[in-house]
């Protein structure tokens, strides 16, 4: 599959903004890229994914901002 058929998706907070991050989930996998440098793709499990959700809903990460 290319990636220009891959359905990509941002948070609804990102609004009309260009920059943001989106993911698309492909084979029980998840697909993450910044939209302003889509070339760059990281792959991660959907437990990863969640994982990292979680964490950051939870303000588990804001000492890194």
């Amino acid at each position: 599959m290319e990636m220009s058929e891959i359905t990509w998706q941002k948070s609804s907070f990102s609004g009309d903004r260009d920059e943001c991050v989106e993911a698309a989930g492909l084979n029980g996998n998840i697909l993450i890229r910044e939209s302003d440098d889509p070339a760059i793709v990281v792959t991660t499990s959907r437990a990863k994914w969640r994982a990292l959700t979680h964490a950051v809903k939870a303000g588990r990460l804001n000492h890194l901002i």
